[in-house]
């Protein structure tokens, strides 16, 4: 049996940029504050990565705003903190039924944006087209693609899954509203369920937000479908790993200074 996420995480440079990762992440969960106050620096951690996740889906807020404001207006923003919010009772789901935790994901997304019957559910050759996006057909070939692909055993690191998750999901913008922050919570969601950071300390939604120059760029190297293209990719999503941990890093300084 053939491993694709090995095959890709066997491309030049993606070995390098993974380690980095991987070992920002350790350096993390060894922190002293975490003994103690992990739970609080996974609730502070996930609120930054929904606002991060809304920014970069076009929404305007603050941290303090977040805060403060109950029930904000922006309905990027209300699916966002839905998403961060829920994201931790999906994990059982995302590793035994990846597309049942997705439309669960677009359900919370967007379900102040789009109707009701659409929540959940990719986009449909009777619905309008979208610019730019593969075709309806495609996106459903793929997604099965992409789901037997995290349920099969696979050798690949945890950031290697994870960065193919977000791609593709990005590429294909499978419900036509929400995407990004769906394709960010699944990469999150597959750094919790593959262990490289079972308590949800790190967002990478913060990290992606800090490279945010680089973000659409290197995912247009992605949906190349070059090998350059996909290690690219990985450089990149592992680069915003490495920044995510180091936030949470400050995270856990600030708890310590009290």
């Amino acid at each position: 049996m053939t491993d694709a996420l090995a095959d890709v995480a066997n491309l030049p440079g993606v070995a390098g940029s993974v380690d980095e990762a991987r070992s920002a992440v350790d350096r993390l969960l060894g922190h002293r504050i975490l003994r103690r106050r992990s739970a609080e620096v996974s609730t502070e951690s996930a609120l930054r990565g929904a606002r991060a996740s809304a920014v970069l889906d076009g929404a305007t807020v603050t941290l303090d705003e977040l805060r403060t404001t109950e029930n904000p207006s922006d309905p990027v923003v209300q699916g966002s903190l839905r998403v961060s919010a829920e994201l931790g009772t999906l994990t059982e789901t995302w590793r035994k039924a990846p597309r049942q935790a997705l439309a669960r994901l677009h359900v919370l997304a967007a379900a102040d944006a789009v109707e009701s019957a659409d929540l959940g559910r990719p986009r449909s050759a009777d619905g309008p087209p979208l610019p730019g996006a593969p075709s309806p057909s495609e996106v459903a070939l793929r997604l099965d693609a992409l789901s037997g692909l995290l349920i099969e055993p696979t050798k690949a690191p945890a950031l290697v899954a994870a960065a193919i998750v977000h791609g593709e999901l990005l590429t294909l913008r499978p419900f036509g509203w929400g995407d990004g922050i769906v394709a960010r919570a699944a990469q999150r969601l597959t750094l919790v369920a593959r262990g490289l950071d079972p308590k949800s300390l790190v967002a990478p939604e913060v990290g992606h937000l800090e490279l945010a120059d680089d973000y659409a760029e290197a995912l247009r190297a992605y949906s190349s479908g070059t090998s350059e293209g996909v290690a690219q990719w990985i450089g990149h999503c592992s680069a915003a790993v490495v920044a995510a941990a180091r936030d949470s890093q400050a995270i856990c300084e600030a708890f310590m200074r009290g």
